[in-house]
């Protein structure tokens, strides 16, 4: 009997639904274990009947779930609840769903202040109001899938690899567990370390970087180069391989790009931020050098807390 499937994307940008399209042969032969019950990027299937008849939402009962994406609005919130209802097992897919995303960086600000600045306060766009009518309205915040709903798989990375989504479904049909080992990209890198700065200053990602000829181990260290590399508190898993199941070179190495952090936190209840800034100066870096950090090191993580509004400084009287 073939395992039923319902997926669904929420606050995205569809990414991680092309990920599923680039397993390429291997899911043809997944494909005739499964049975899509309910892919609004793949198959027509309305939330109210295909007419529009009726008055509650419908997702067809399913064995497994997958939902990409962040929660921000009322209506994705009410998608999110309905497949954990139908769904038996839940995951979460790719960093949106997971850790809130790239989107999650809003939640530095207040609604508030990114409509003033969005529709009266930017230079290119007429002063208008905020638009409502027929608008799910906006939650406080962008949330990650766990914030509104409980998740029983995660699936990182912007987009997710097509490997762990293998991986993740064969062994969900196989009756076997799926995680992630808690260990950092700094683990799988074969760059060369020293544990110490090649130069005193901070450079900006898009310097050209020291790359040696032949294999990487050749080449320092990105962040000892001065590159912010986000490998030191980045879990490790973005580059399995579908031939062996082992790791390989993480995929911004590979492409001589320092880490940025998209597989999120090496483990549940760390601090990228605080431990980031430790690693920066391990190596003799000056972590003040380091611009906008709070977006810069919770760039996909930004959900679960760890990005809010600051709260206003009070001017003390004389």
């Amino acid at each position: 009997m073939a395992v039923k499937v319902a997926g669904e994307w929420l606050n995205i940008c569809g990414g991680c639904e092309v990920t599923i399209l680039d397993i390429g042969e291997p899911l043809l032969d997944l494909l005739p274990q499964l049975e899509f019950v309910h892919l609004p990027v793949l198959m027509d299937h309305k939330y109210f009947g295909q007419t529009g008849e009726r008055n509650e939402m419908e997702i067809p009962a399913a064995d497994v779930g997958l939902v990409s994406g962040g929660v921000r609005n009322e209506k994705e919130k009410h998608v999110a609840e309905e497949m954990r209802k139908k769904c038996k097992t839940l995951i979460a897919l790719g960093s949106c769903a997971c850790f809130g995303g790239i989107p999650a960086l809003a939640n530095m600000f207040k609604l508030e202040e990114m409509f003033d600045k969005i529709y009266r306060g930017s230079k290119t766009t007429a002063s208008a109001n905020t638009p409502a009518d027929n608008l799910p309205p906006l939650m406080d915040a962008v949330k990650a899938l766990d914030e509104v709903v409980k998740v029983d798989v995660y699936i990182p990375g912007c987009p997710t690899a097509p490997e762990l989504v293998v991986e993740a479904l064969t062994a969900l049909l196989t009756g076997k567990s799926f995680d992630l080992p808690e260990r950092s990209v700094c683990d799988d890198c074969p760059t060369k370390r020293e544990k110490k700065a090649s130069g005193g200053t901070l450079k900006r990602p898009l310097e050209t970087m020291a790359i040696a000829e032949g294999p990487l181990e050749n080449t320092r260290c990105f962040m000892e180069q001065g590159f912010i590399c986000l490998g030191p508190v980045t879990r490790a898993g973005c580059a399995r391989s579908m031939e062996t199941g082992k790791e390989k070179v993480p995929r911004c190495i590979k492409g001589h790009m320092a880490c940025r952090g998209c597989f999120g936190p090496i483990r549940k209840g760390a601090n990228p931020l605080v431990d980031m800034m430790g690693a920066v100066t391990s190596i003799g870096l000056d972590a003040k050098e380091v611009l906008d950090r709070r977006a810069l090191l919770n760039r996909y993580i930004g959900a679960q807390n760890r990005l809010r509004p600051l709260p206003q400084k009070t001017a003390i009287g004389r």
